[in-house]
């Protein structure tokens, strides 16, 4: 517990301690996210704030895991590296879908060859057990990768993709502790500690955003946290089993999980790239009948917490009873807000103008009700 606990400060503090400075650094090299047409802040916003979470997460890891006893730490480490250096290149300098890809895929096989996170068994799931090790590989990638980008997908509204990590970390570092997983708690804590000092300046109206550096590290820690539970969490010797585990981890991941799978399937659907931006994720959805940012994410976070209780209470009825309530709430969830969506609105072209005194080019894209836009982005 002490570890534990130590973790959690430091993350805090470290985090807590540099997001001003990473604030006002960004101010004075104007390292802004700027606003356009499709994104929903309407002044430029600081968008390193990963690199606080990046340094409260490792610094504090560093300080209370033994590599003796947990060897495999090494390697993920060294992914999050991987991916920190890619979402800060991706922040200052934009990359190309396909080097996001890339470097993503070689984060996954560091934790895949090198840190043994694997899913090797289906654990029931449509009947299915041990996979063949060519299966068990690619559904490990393809697990990997999503998750990755889900977080990095979810984060649209202020604090939602932070209070996501919170939550989903806090759940994975209890339950470690549970069953004496002590490095993987640490980790799990440690996370959510640097998450709790981050939100404190990314509440709606945010100061700082994640950025990419941020969102993929999230992605990337909960990839790691929620396969090493998959694999542990229903074992017949476990001290604290839970069936189902399959299931129960894809619930602890609901709403940035399904949402990703879902806008990526349209996109594919449209031939479209699965990496093309567009305005289809829930939260979309929910700011386009109205709500605030704080509104949004207070019902997506409490959405998946009570997924998440629902899941473990339902775990007894088995994997696929359980897989299919998931699924099939999660649909008729999404398909409600479908068909109570909103009327389109019109667009007009404006002109492309730049304004000198913020010294940054105005968005081509007007509303034909600049009020109500107004109101829209507040």
């Amino acid at each position: 517990m002490d570890k534990v606990l130590l973790a959690t400060a430091l993350a805090f503090i470290i985090t807590y301690t540099a997001i001003p400075v990473i604030i006002n650094v960004s101010v004075i090299k104007k390292l802004f996210d700027e606003p356009d047409a499709r994104k929903l802040h309407s002044n430029p916003v600081p968008s390193l704030g990963g690199l606080g979470i990046f340094a409260g997460l490792i610094m504090a890891c560093l300080m209370t895991i033994s590599f003796d006893s947990a060897v495999e730490f090494q390697y993920f480490f060294a992914a999050c590296l991987v991916i920190f250096f890619l979402g800060l290149r991706d922040d200052i300098l934009v990359l190309t879908a396909l080097k996001k890809f890339i470097g993503q895929i070689i984060a996954a096989f560091i934790i895949i060859y090198k840190g043994g996170i694997i899913i090797s068994s289906m654990h029931g799931l449509l009947g299915v057990n041990e996979l063949p090790e060519v299966f068990s590989l690619a559904l490990t990638y393809f697990t990997v990768i999503v998750i990755i980008n889900s977080f990095n997908l979810i984060d649209g509204v202020d604090g939602l993709a932070g209070s996501l990590g919170l939550f989903t970390s806090i759940v994975f570092g209890v339950y470690f502790y549970a069953i004496g997983h002590v490095a993987y708690s640490t980790f799990a804590f440690a996370l959510g500690g640097s998450l709790l000092a981050f939100l404190i300046f990314n509440h709606s109206p945010a100061r700082i955003f994640m950025g990419d550096t941020g969102s993929l590290l999230i992605g990337m820690a909960n990839a790691i946290l929620v396969i090493h539970f998959i694999n542990v969490a229903d074992q017949p010797g476990s001290i604290f089993q839970i069936k189902a585990a399959p299931a129960v981890g894809v619930a602890i991941l609901i709403v940035p999980l399904y949402d990703t799978l879902r806008v990526f399937a349209i996109r594919i659907f449209n031939r479209r790239s699965p990496f093309s931006p567009d305005r289809n994720h829930v939260h979309h959805l929910l700011l386009d009948r109205g709500l605030s940012h704080s509104a949004t994410t207070f019902i997506l976070v409490t959405v998946n917490i009570l997924f998440a209780v629902a899941a473990y209470a339902l775990s007894p009825i088995g994997v696929n009873y359980l897989f299919a309530i998931l699924v099939g709430a999660a649909s008729l969830g999404i398909g409600m807000l479908y068909f109570t969506k909103p009327k389109s609105k019109l667009f007009l072209a404006s002109d492309d103008s730049t304004n000198e005194s913020e010294g940054r080019r105005q968005s081509k894209i007007m509303p034909l009700n600049p009020n109500k836009a107004v109101a829209e982005q507040n």
